[in-house]
């Protein structure tokens, strides 16, 4: 090795160990007791730990989070939709929180001056079977309050989108797009100048209950680094039946990774589509399908499918934990649905190999597109709980262990905040926050 390489391999060592040296110094430096520990650093754990200290500012609160930085997963790995609450069942928790988010969502975007552009979105009816759901989902979308929804006819949808092929459509106005990752990173800006305190690279690995009766619940990461609570709030995603069973919870509702991979339209073929267009669902399946959005970057994307991932956070076929592929294999509920959903799951695993065979989804609406207009693109993970009959779980899902001594009175697990989280995550916080108001009587 050469005197220039060792200097140069040296340096790097140098600079290695300095930066562990001030990671452990910041550590030590940081407060280490807290009212409120907030576990997840994804859009719904940053909302909830910034609604908990705008409503109780005197509190100490931490953030916690065990990657590198915050929205690493499903909250900066999705399409960016603003969704305006279309889909949802009448009445329900998820339609009520997607209307209110939405509202939230612009009039946060609009103090923050963080970008984004509401686009609309198109709803497609292919074919005459088509035009009669799509027909209940404009009577839903009413009916849930979603505001300036319109039907369109076919001409209409041209003048809209002309590229864009449909016997009648829906038109949601308000449907928009933003960088759902900036998004958290602005939640979390919020929560730190307010006093907040953060924590990167703590992984949960125990909770146990401590000595200290005003702080009882210690924190414990991989590395033994510990942190005490008096009340503990798990938004924890992929991960949020692995740590609520770390506090005695049952694995059910048990979380099943499905991953999402879109193609992008080449950039020159940007132009193809100016708004959301999405197919109308198809209620034999359990996933909303193929559609084209654009993004806030200027790119659009093309997808996605939906299939299994072979590890919680399994982006890419390659990514395989066999410990995780075992356990989702062996849960009764994921076996049911994979044989009521085979000839669907089969489907959506050759579009994954053969893109011609996503880019006929498309098609439908967008008859120029070619195999060679697209490209690979980026991919996210769904955290889908699912019970132990196969059955999809849509509703949010709390947990806790009452009558287990600290552990269980003073942990909160939310163990299913399901889509549209980003859009909702504001309104989802209030909800959070007045469900811990109750629970820990705050």
């Amino acid at each position: 090795m050469s005197l220039v390489n060792k200097f140069s391999l040296a340096c790097a060592n140098h600079y290695r160990l300095t930066a562990t040296l001030n990671n452990c110094r910041r550590y030590s430096e940081q407060k280490k007791h807290f009212d409120i520990v907030v576990i997840g650093g994804g859009i719904v754990g940053s909302a909830s730990a910034r609604e908990l200290l705008l409503r109780h500012p005197t509190l100490n609160i931490a953030l916690v989070e065990k990657e590198n930085r915050f929205a690493f997963h499903q909250s900066g790995n999705n399409s960016g939709v603003i969704h305006a609450g279309i889909y949802y069942k009448p009445g329900s928790l998820k339609a009520k929180l997607c209307v209110e988010g939405l509202n939230l969502s612009y009039k946060y975007l609009d103090e923050k001056g963080i970008k984004y552009s509401k686009c609309g979105k198109l709803i497609v009816a292919t074919s005459r079977p088509e035009v009669s759901r799509l027909l209940d989902l404009y009577e839903r979308g009413v009916q849930n309050g979603v505001k300036d929804l319109t039907l369109l006819d076919s001409k209409e949808i041209k003048e809209l989108e002309p590229h864009c092929n449909g016997v009648q459509a829906l038109w949601s106005p308000h449907t928009g797009i933003v960088d759902w990752g900036e998004v958290t990173n602005s939640y979390v800006r919020d929560f730190v100048s307010m006093g907040g305190q953060t924590y990167l690279n703590f992984k949960v690995n125990k909770f146990t209950e401590g000595e200290n009766s005003e702080y009882p619940v210690t924190i414990t990461d991989c590395k033994e680094n510990t942190i005490k609570a008096k009340y503990v709030l798990t938004c924890c995603g992929l991960q949020s039946d692995s740590v609520a069973v770390l506090t005695g919870c049952p694995e059910e509702p048990k979380i099943i990774p499905f991953r999402g991979e879109y193609l992008y339209l080449v950039p020159q073929k940007s132009h193809l589509a100016k708004v959301n267009i999405y197919p109308v669902p198809d209620p034999r399946f359990p996933f909303l399908g193929v559609h084209l959005t654009p993004r806030i970057d200027g790119r659009v994307i093309v997808g996605p499918n939906a299939i299994l991932a072979f590890c919680k956070e399994g982006y890419k076929w390659s990514d395989v934990n066999i410990t995780e592929l075992k356990e989702i294999i062996k849960f009764t509920g994921f076996r049911k649905m994979a044989f009521k959903y085979a000839g669907f799951g089969l489907k959506e695993m050759m579009r994954s190999f053969l893109m011609p065979l996503q880019v006929m989804q498309v098609q439908k609406y967008i008859q120029e597109i070619t195999t060679s207009d697209v490209e690979r693109g980026p991919a996210g993970v769904r955290a889908q709980a699912m019970a132990k009959d196969g059955t999809l779980i849509e509703d949010f899902v709390f947990d806790s262990k009452p009558g287990s001594g600290a552990i269980g009175s003073r942990v909160l697990h939310c163990r299913n905040a399901p889509s549209p989280g980003a859009t909702s995550s504001l309104a989802i916080a209030k909800m959070i926050a007045d469900k811990l108001k109750d629970e820990f009587k705050l």
